[in-house]
């Protein structure tokens, strides 16, 4: 969808963001409002419906939030809960909304890790990447939400250099690890199954490998191909012949990261098969909620792997002074821009108008021309700073003229 307003300068007013996280809601009330790949792809399609132009939609397992330019933040709440399995009166009931400048401060602090779940978790910032790279596929982002886009990288980058805020390894996918740690004085002659190869899953299992020193863990995955390039990466297991069930009743620990729409595994693949940690790392959750009578079974959703803390949380709360200044450096910058941006109008027809004197006269000789370019371009620079410093537009066209007709 191609909308005729997506390349001109919005107003930083009409910059939103409203969402939810896990601050106001469980897992379960979050996995109705998570957006899949075929619900992005709808809202894609559909946005010039609600007025919308710029927007990409924000959804992991701590939160849905989407950033947009937008008519008002009502129009987003309805947008978004028009794709969503919940409904627009709960939504409302949880959701926050920020505009202008304090939406901006927010979208860079959720990159940052700084309002992540486990504090300087980085994992978010691929996943901004990826959900702006497709607004902009679908022609939905402009130039003024892709430099807010650029100025988040560039502020997380540089957190990232400068500060030790993710240092350590603290995420979801470790917190997994340290949870099976806790519950196992001995781990390595437990089978693991872990469900599920995509970027939560090879992350969990990879740690699992680092940290737990062991390799007896089976791999399955809906599409088997990927299941098999991580296991024959890693030196691990990935068992054709046997089925679901069979892999499922087998394992002590079973880790659930395939991120569907319902839950994947159930009571009658593991009932009668005794004790088993179950760890379930989707949002919404992918462990039905029939297995939690099952006798010696422990099921753990990401909620409760949240609460997993050691020393490199309190490493990490001490910088974050340190990444909300460069967050304020790099949001400095952005509006320095916009102010200018919102003068180039007034510049162009500057411009236009000293270029139709310079050449006035037919005769005018190259020379000459070459001397009025440069003198037309100092005049715009100290317009352009003029501008900046007084904010009179009008002022200073005409002094413009005046400093030209004197340059002469």
């Amino acid at each position: 969808m191609v909308f005729n307003s997506v390349n001109s300068l919005k107003n930083i007013s009409d910059f939103y963001v409203v969402g939810i996280n896990y601050r106001n809601t469980d897992a379960a009330t979050r996995g109705d409002f998570a957006i899949n790949n075929g619900q992005y792809e709808s809202l894609l399609q559909k946005a010039s419906t609600f007025q919308i132009d710029e927007f990409f939609v924000l959804s992991t397992c701590n939160r849905t939030e989407i950033f947009a330019v937008a008519p008002s933040a009502i129009a987003l709440a309805h947008f978004i809960c028009s794709e969503t399995k919940g409904n627009l009166e709960v939504f409302n009931q949880h959701s926050y909304c920020k505009n202008g400048e304090a939406a901006i401060n927010h979208l860079l602090e959720v990159a940052a890790g700084i309002d992540s779940q486990i504090l300087g978790d980085y994992e978010i910032i691929s996943q901004i990447k990826k959900a702006a790279g497709v607004s902009k596929e679908h022609n939905c982002m402009g130039l003024f939400l892709e430099k807010i886009v650029n100025i988040t990288l560039q502020s997380s980058r540089a957190i990232r250099s400068n500060t030790q805020l993710s240092s350590g390894s603290v995420s979801v996918s470790f917190a997994a690890v340290q949870y099976i740690q806790e519950q196992f004085a001995e781990t390595k002659d437990k089978k693991i199954l872990l469900i599920g190869t995509g970027k939560i899953g090879r992350n969990t299992c990879k740690n699992i490998v680092r940290v737990l020193g062991t390799k007896n863990i089976n791999l399955i995955n809906r599409t088997a191909e990927k299941a098999e390039e991580l296991a024959n990466e890693l030196g691990l297991t990935h068992n054709k012949d046997k089925t679901f069930e069979q892999q499922a009743q087998e394992a002590d620990i079973i880790l659930v990261a395939t991120n569907a729409n319902a839950p994947t595994l159930h009571k009658h693949h593991i009932e009668g098969s005794g004790a088993k940690l179950i760890i379930d790392l989707s949002i919404p959750y992918n462990v039905s909620a029939d297995v939690i009578p099952l006798p010696g079974v422990r099921l753990v959703n990401v909620d409760e792997l949240s609460k997993v803390t050691d020393n490199t949380l309190q490493m990490r709360k001490g910088e974050v002074p340190k990444a909300e200044k460069i967050i304020s450096n790099h949001i400095a910058d952005f509006i320095k821009w916009y102010k200018m941006r919102q003068h180039v109008p007034v510049i162009k027809a500057a411009k236009c108008t000293l270029e139709s004197m310079q050449l006035k006269h037919q005769d005018i000789l190259v020379s000459e021309c070459v001397q009025g370019d440069d003198k037309i371009q100092k005049v715009l620079n100290n317009m352009a700073v003029q501008m900046q410093q007084k904010n009179e537009r009008g002022c200073t066209y005409i002094q413009a003229l005046n400093d030209f007709m004197t340059r002469s």
